[in-house]
């Protein structure tokens, strides 16, 4: 993978590719995500994730970004698009133990 890649695009690439109007559930699409990507995809994935979860943007500037690129209703999952999103994160990183 490329060094000089920026998070947020890659980010919006998975959050809108992965997580679109015409998904079941949320958990399906990420099963079907994880299901299909290598190793080394899973890991870039992590680390784009990651990096967003820790810039220095604002609670608020996450949410919404979140929100505007994920076709997800929160409050029907229950859960924050930060608390979300470190969830996907978690689960990715059991997954990458068994690739």
């Amino acid at each position: 993978m490329d060094e000089s890649y920026d998070y947020l695009e890659e980010l919006e690439d998975f959050l809108g590719g992965t997580f679109h109007q015409d998904i079941s559930s949320p958990e399906q699409a990420l099963a079907e995500f994880i299901n299909e990507a290598n190793k080394e995809c899973l890991l870039f994935t992590i680390k784009y994730c990651d990096e967003f979860l820790t810039s220095n943007r604002t609670k608020q500037e996450k949410e919404n970004y979140i929100q505007t690129n994920a076709e997800i209703y929160f409050p029907a999952i229950g859960l924050t698009p930060i608390q979300w999103l470190n969830n996907v994160v978690e689960q990715i990183k059991e997954a990458v133990k068994s690739k």
